[in-house]
């Protein structure tokens, strides 16, 4: 199946009609993604492969998605620690913070320590906005997360990856390549730079907000939130993904 992709004007338009035509809030949304984040870990890397999850969350909504992958995550027997050094003061955010500490989840400051014994991380801090140069308090994990054996799943998009171009040319990022993509909602064009494992989380878009952007609805099977798909990894695949970013402007 062609996977159509979402630029970044348009990302932010289809959420913005999903609260409005779709009648969704942002907590609903969050909590959907980061349901969709938690079963993409699952798939990849069940609790016997190891159940130390590291989730690097940064300020915003995708730092959000985390912090809910987390604690679904811990619900299914993992032991998640998140690093969340920027904690966004918003209501919203801060419950979410709240609910993991009522779990007795950790938190910690330090990314590169917390790596040495985790199984599997969760790269939850830049989404599709992101833009420029990455700054601290990320440089360092994100430098940390180019060369470690650990693998990664990376939420929308690689941390420090622009949104149409991928990885940066020079500085952290430049060798980031995780190794599961999951993109929430739909595709973004950055992943004709992609070459691992890539999920779609997104089985609540209704179908009229879905044909305003053109967007195929993958085939989620049984009550899955997320669809292994096509459409990176290969130049044959890279073929199937159909960027729209020209066409929606």
């Amino acid at each position: 199946m062609a996977l159509r992709t979402l630029n970044a004007k348009n990302a932010g338009a289809l959420d913005k009609d999903l609260m409005s035509i779709g009648a969704f809030s942002l907590d609903q949304l969050m909590e959907l993604a980061g349901l969709s984040v938690s079963q993409a870990v699952y798939r990849i890397h069940p609790p016997s492969k190891g159940r130390n999850i590291l989730v690097a969350c940064g300020p915003g909504n995708n730092g959000g998605d985390g912090l809910v992958a987390a604690r679904h995550l811990w619900h299914y027997g993992y032991q998640p620690t998140i690093f969340y050094p920027k904690q966004s003061k918003n209501d919203l955010y801060e419950r979410l913070a709240t609910q993991l500490k009522n779990l007795d989840v950790p938190f910690t400051e330090d990314f590169n320590g917390s790596l040495k014994s985790a199984d599997h991380v969760v790269d939850a801090i830049f989404g599709f906005s992101f833009s420029g140069e990455v700054r601290d308090p990320f440089k360092d994990p994100i430098i940390a997360m180019e060369t470690t054996r650990v693998p990664i799943l990376s939420v929308d998009a690689p941390s420090s990856w622009s949104i149409e171009d991928g990885p940066p040319t020079t500085g952290p990022g430049a060798n980031f390549h995780p190794a599961t993509l999951i993109s929430l909602t739909a595709p973004k064009p950055l992943v004709k730079h992609f070459t691992g494992t890539h999920f779609v989380g997104g089985r609540f878009i209704p179908r009229s907000v879905a044909e305003k952007y053109d967007l195929e609805i993958p085939d989620y099977q049984g009550v899955d939130q997320i669809a292994e798909v096509s459409g990176t990894g290969t130049e044959a695949k890279k073929e199937e993904v159909i960027g729209l970013a020209e066409r929606q402007g």
